[in-house]
C-alpha cells in the first residue's frame, strides 16, 4: 500500500490511535460545520431572520434525502477497515472501485428527486409562506451539486477505514477556505457576479464540494494503489454490491430515522414561527460544533474496533472502548458548561435581532444538558458499527428517537403551558434513552457476531 499516512490500528498503544487519527477528524469535522455555519452567518447577519429560517428549515430535508448515500459511505469504511484488517488487499481494492461507482449513480438520483420536488417536500415540513420560495431556490442549487459531495465522503470513507484521516483533513481544508472567499462573492456580488443572496451561498458551497471531490479522487489513485484502471472498471461488482447493502442500507435508514425524524420535529417548531425557526437554526449549528467531539472519537473508534476486529483482537476493543468513553465525556463537558452557563455569546455569532437570540439562548440550555449522554452513545454506537452490526443501531435509534424524541416533541408542544419548549425537553430526553439503549445492546455482546472478515486464530499467531 503506497499511502504513507496508513495506520495499522491492531498494534501499539490504543490511546495513541485514538488520539491520533480522531483530532483530524475532529479537526476535519469543525470545518464541515464551519463550511455550513459560514452560509449561516453571512446569510443571518447581513440578509436578515427570513433569510437565516430559509437556509435552515432546508437542512432536515437535506438530510434526509442524502441519508441512505451515507449509509453506503459508513458501509465502505466497515468494510475497508476489516478487509485491510484481515489482511485481504484483493476484496479491500475492489470495495473501493465498487464503492465510488455506486455512490456516484445514487447521487444522481437523489439530486433528481431533491431538485424536481423541492417544493412538496419543504412543504412536508410546514415552511412559512413568507420564506419558502427562497428556501426552494437555496434547496434547488445545493441538490444539484450533491455528486460532489458524495464522492468526496467516498474517497474520505475509503482512507479512514484504512487508518488515514489525516489526508481528507487536508482536503475538507482546501474546500472550506474556498467556501469561505466564494460565500460573500455570490450572495452579495463582485463585478460581474451578480447578487444571488441565499442562492449565491448554495453555489459557494456546492463549488468548493465539487474541487474537494475532484482533489480527493485524484489522490486516491494516485497514492493509496487501490484504483487501477482495467477492463470492465465501470460495471458494478453484484455481490459486493449486495453485501455492501446489507450493511449500508440498516445504517443508511438509520440515517433516514434520524433525518425524518428531524423533519417530523421541525415541522413542531415551524408553527411556531420564523423567530423560533431562525433561533432554532442557529443554536442547531453550535450543537454541531459541541458534538464534534464525541462524533470524531466514535468515528475513530469504528475504524480501530473495525481493524482489531478483522485481525482476531477483542481485547483491543475492550481498551478502545475505556479510552474512548473518558476522552469523549470528558471533553463534551467542558463545551456543555458554556453552553448552559452563557449561550447568548455564541448565539451573537449569528444575529443581532434580540428574539432570534433569545429562543436559540433557550433551546441550547434545555439540550445541552444531554451532550455528555449523547458523547457516550455515539461511543458505544462506534463500537456496534465498527463490527459491521448496523441492523442493532438501526432500531436502537428507531426507539430512542420515534418511541421517546419525537412522540415526546409533539405531544409536549401541544401545552399550553410549554409550546416550543417542549420540543427541546423531547430532544433532551431521546438523548437520554439514546444512551440507555446503546450500552444495554453493547453489554449483550451480540455486535462481535456480526464480522464479515475475520483473520484466523493461526495467522494472527
Amino acid at each position: 500500500m503506497q499511502n504513507k499516512q496508513v495506520t495499522d490500528f491492531t498494534e501499539g498503544s490504543v490511546l495513541r490511535h485514538l488520539l491520533t487519527f480522531s483530532i483530524p477528524m475532529l479537526l476535519g469535522n469543525l470545518l464541515q460545520a464551519l463550511y455550513n455555519t459560514v452560509d449561516s452567518i453571512w446569510v443571518g447577519r447581513f440578509l436578515g431572520a427570513n433569510a437565516l429560517a430559509a437556509v435552515s428549515v432546508g437542512f432536515p430535508v437535506i438530510f434526509a434525502l442524502i441519508a441512505l448515500v451515507n449509509g453506503i459511505t459508513m458501509a465502505t469504511t466497515i468494510l475497508v477497515s476489516q478487509y485491510y484488517g484481515a489482511g485481504e488487499e484483493k476484496r479491500l481494492a475492489k470495495t473501493v472501485t465498487n464503492s465510488l461507482i455506486l455512490l456516484t449513480l445514487m447521487g444522481v438520483v437523489v439530486s433528481i428527486i431533491g431538485v424536481v420536488f423541492r417544493y412538496p417536500l419543504l412543504g412536508l415540513v410546514n415552511t412559512p409562506p413568507e420564506i419558502i420560495d427562497m428556501a426552494a431556490e437555496y434547496l434547488a442549487i445545493f441538490m444539484s451539486g450533491l455528486i460532489g459531495m458524495f464522492l468526496y465522503n467516498a474517497a474520505s470513507s475509503v482512507l479512514r477505514g484504512l487508518g488515514d484521516s489525516r489526508t481528507p483533513l487536508k482536503f475538507l481544508a482546501y474546500a472550506t477556505v474556498l467556501n469561505i472567499i466564494l460565500d460573500p462573492v455570490f450572495i452579495f456580488g463582485l463585478g460581474p457576479i451578480p447578487r444571488m443572496g441565499v442562492a449565491g451561498a448554495a453555489l459557494a458551497t456546492i463549488l468548493a464540494q465539487g474541487i474537494s471531490a475532484v482533489i480527493s479522487l485524484r489522490y486516491l489513485y494516485l497514492e493509496s494503489g487501490l484504483l487501477h484502471y482495467r477492463p470492465g472498471i465501470l460495471r458494478l461488482d453484484w455481490e459486493l454490491t449486495a453485501l455492501t447493502f446489507k450493511i449500508g442500507l440498516p445504517a443508511g435508514i438509520q440515517q433516514v430515522l434520524v433525518s425524518l425524524s428531524g423533519v417530523v420535529v421541525n415541522s413542531v417548531i415551524n408553527q411556531f414561527g420564523a423567530t423560533v425557526i431562525a433561533g432554532f437554526g442557529a443554536a442547531s449549528r453550535l450543537d454541531q460544533f459541541a458534538f464534534m467531539p464525541s462524533m470524531s472519537i466514535g468515528m475513530a473508534v469504528s475504524a480501530l474496533v473495525g481493524q482489531n476486529l478483522g485481525a482476531n483482537k477483542p481485547e483491543r476493543v475492550a481498551e478502545t472502548v475505556r479510552w474512548s468513553t473518558l476522552l469523549a465525556s470528558g471533553i463534551t463537558a467542558v463545551v456543555s458548561v458554556v453552553a448552559i452557563l452563557r449561550p447568548d455569546i455564541l448565539m451573537v455569532l449569528f444575529t443581532q435581532d434580540v428574539g432570534v437570540l433569545t429562543q436559540g439562548s433557550i433551546y441550547l440550555r434545555y439540550v445541552s444538558i444531554s451532550y455528555i449522554p449523547m458523547a457516550l452513545m455515539f461511543t458505544f454506537g462506534g463500537v456496534i458499527r465498527g463490527a459491521g452490526d448496523t441492523v442493532a443501531t438501526m432500531l436502537l435509534t428507531l426507539l430512542s428517537l420515534w418511541l421517546i424524541r419525537v412522540p415526546l416533541a409533539t405531544y409536549l408542544s401541544s401545552m399550553p403551558s410549554l409550546g416550543v419548549t417542549g420540543v427541546w425537553i423531547a430532544i433532551a430526553s431521546g438523548s437520554f434513552m439514546g444512551l440507555v439503549f446503546n450500552y444495554a445492546y453493547y453489554k449483550t455482546g451480540r455486535w462481535q457476531t456480526r464480522v464479515v472478515a475475520r483473520r484466523s486464530a493461526e495467522s494472527t499467531e
